[in-house]
């Protein structure tokens, strides 16, 4: 008995600030909630907010809440209209004092139950500040798939890409207070990014700021008609990426995080702007500075080598 208490004490329990968007996710809540509360080695609160939802949703996070005291529900302020949105506001409103680290979660997925001590260790094994991981997508029949996103990271792979599902993020109090300063002081910049994933990597990269990739899967990532970006396996969804990019998406958000980042006037976001032929080619021509996995760079050479069906997308940010 003295041994287990004196263990206890020895051992370093990380905080960890867990952030939590939220909609329409009554189906799937439960089970990720304590899949969240059920984490082995670390002390937990969660924060959620709520995007006005219409299946019940909010009643029982406010259910958790009133049986849980380290799950917190943030105040409702109306209609976020989208994750981004709503993740950028519990980065600015979340009180990150008294936290180790900050913790990214989705509504609908199901944590391994180390997936933050395993965070918590190798962000302190590899000096890193921030942490992501590879998943194990997961569909209704049954189906299970690894998606890799270890690859080394590149030199300008930031501004063209994510590090992985944001819902695998772990990041250090010192980046989440810098995070949380820029979103508060530059909120108008930001209100148009999609990607709050992205845009969270690409500030971290871009600052000087060491990110670890764990090649290991954290958790299961669960696919359904309803994700925002998802596993993008198949070709259906491979299709619809395809025309997302065709009419400028992906030119659209580089552009804005480069912007509100104001990493605009880097190489490859000059070329990224003008989007003249030659800009394209010397971007393809750089293509493994640009994007970690290789068909992610053939992906993306094959989409340089054509004009966007609005040319004058690339000069409206």
């Amino acid at each position: 008995m003295l041994q287990l208490y004196h263990d206890r004490v020895c051992m370093n329990i990380s905080k960890i600030a867990v952030v939590m968007a939220v909609y329409n996710g009554m189906e799937w809540l439960s089970e990720q909630l304590y899949s969240i509360l059920e984490q082995k080695d670390v002390e937990i609160t969660v924060f959620i907010s709520i995007d006005p939802s219409s299946d019940g949703t909010e009643n029982l996070c406010y259910e958790f809440s009133d049986r849980h005291k380290n799950i917190i529900v943030l105040p409702n302020v109306g209609k976020h209209g989208g994750a981004a949105k709503n993740f950028f506001r519990l980065i600015r409103d979340v009180d990150f004092s008294g936290f180790d680290y900050i913790s990214l979660a989705d509504q609908d997925d199901i944590w391994h139950l180390d997936k933050l001590s395993c965070a918590v260790k190798l962000l302190g094994i590899n000096k890193a500040d921030a942490y992501s991981s590879n998943v194990t997508a997961f569909w209704p029949n049954g189906k299970q798939k690894l998606i890799c996103k270890a690859q080394p990271q590149r030199k300008w792979d930031y501004m063209f890409e994510s590090a992985g599902p944001g819902c695998t993020f772990v990041f250090t109090n010192k980046l989440a207070i810098e995070i949380q300063k820029f979103l508060i002081d530059n909120q108008h910049q930001c209100q148009n990014i999609a990607l709050h994933d992205w845009f969270i990597y690409a500030f971290a990269r871009s600052r000087g700021f060491a990110w670890f990739i764990d090649p290991e899967p954290s958790m299961l990532y669960r696919q359904h008609v309803n994700n925002v970006v998802g596993a993008n396996v198949g070709i259906k969804a491979k299709l619809i990426r395809w025309q997302k990019l065709r009419e400028g998406w992906l030119v659209i958000q580089a552009l804005l995080i480069a912007n509100a980042l104001t990493y605009n006037d880097a190489w490859p976001m000059q070329k990224l702007t003008r989007y003249h032929f030659f800009d394209r080619v010397a971007l393809i021509f750089n293509i493994h500075k640009l994007r970690r996995r290789v068909r992610d760079r053939i992906a993306l050479a094959l989409f340089l080598l054509l004009p966007l069906k609005n040319e004058k997308i690339s000069h409206c940010c």
